[in-house]
């Protein structure tokens, strides 16, 4: 799927390292580690797809590739120390080998030099689509915090968080290479309708498989999301539906020994699964539909899969 950007990939690599290089060992050492971990790199990916379908070269979509990873690198070491993470891509997390304060100045590290390459770019519109998007991560990262804590759950809310934690982003990532591409209003917004929904569906089916997927395929156990009193999507529906049992859980936090298991048949017994599933499908095919603007190509196949892979996962 990603062949037809591979030379981008592995010129962002390299850009990548430049960029977090530092005089400081402890910075350099977790700069090395995000470098080396190397992730899926679906945001810089992203990019380069929108770059190739605008017919634009690498030196024009490089800034907007890189900021978005640099952003998306720095919420996830300050997530990590929020959520009192124990790994990061199979590695002991950042905070917990270096400590809370070289964390989150590392990440604060990132977003200077993210703050670099906009003033690089000199584009005032590329500039204010990377603030309101650091400013959406972190309402949506707080509101999920208030959500909790004020039991203010409500599917409005619950999409503001979604799209915080990861739609922003995703959309972000086509939108900037539109803007610094000086392509039209029209597949500009497109790319972030894209972004927007593809994003939602991705976030959507990791917090289904956090309640309802398979322990040994995600390397960890379901309910991670319930014990940290979160209500997310087939919750949410239970809570519509008024099954007080399901709120009572997200209350104490799935603090009871069955309460995950009893979580699990609830959204079973009143379909909340069938239901979710049929939203994650609906916003995939939303991504899907938003990319008519465009003509036939290899980058326009490459984005539709990624949706379509989304509409198989929930099938």
């Amino acid at each position: 799927m990603f062949e037809i950007i591979q030379d981008s990939l592995t010129a962002f690599e390299r850009q990548l390292a430049i960029h977090l290089k530092s005089s400081v060992e402890f910075i350099e050492a977790i700069g090395d580690d995000l470098v080396t971990a190397g992730g899926k790199r679906l945001r810089p990916s992203l990019s380069f797809l929108a770059a190739n379908m605008l017919g634009t070269d690498d030196a024009i979509s490089m800034p907007a590739a890189l900021s978005v990873e640099l952003l998306h690198s720095a919420s996830l070491l300050h997530d990590d120390l929020i959520d009192d993470a124990d790994t990061r891509r199979g590695r002991e997390a950042a905070f917990r080998r270096y400590g809370n304060v070289v964390s989150v100045m590392s990440g604060d590290y990132m977003l200077a030099k993210v703050l670099g390459l906009l003033a690089d770019a000199d584009n005032a519109d590329f500039t204010r689509l990377m603030s309101e998007t650091a400013a959406q991560i972190c309402e949506g990262e707080v509101l999920q915090f208030q959500m909790a804590t004020l039991e203010t759950f409500s599917f409005e809310n619950y999409f503001k968080v979604i799209e915080g934690k990861t739609a922003v982003l995703f959309a972000a990532a086509l939108e900037s290479v539109a803007i610094v591409s000086h392509a039209s209003a029209e597949k500009r917004e497109a790319l972030k309708t894209f972004g927007m929904a593809y994003g939602r569906a991705f976030q959507m089916q990791d917090d289904y498989l956090d309640l309802l997927g398979d322990e040994k395929k995600l390397g960890k156990p379901v309910g991670g999301d319930l014990r940290e009193g979160k209500a997310t999507y087939p919750v949410l529906v239970l809570f519509d539906a008024s099954v007080e049992e399901a709120r009572a859980i997200v209350r104490r936090h799935a603090k009871a020994a069955t309460d995950v298991e009893r979580m699990i048949e609830l959204v079973k017994e009143h379909g909340a699964d069938k239901e979710t599933k049929a939203q994650i499908i609906h916003e995939a095919q939303k991504a899907i539909a938003a990319l008519n603007v465009f003509e036939d190509s290899e980058a326009k196949k490459a984005l539709i899969g990624l949706a379509e892979r989304e509409i198989a996962r929930a099938a």
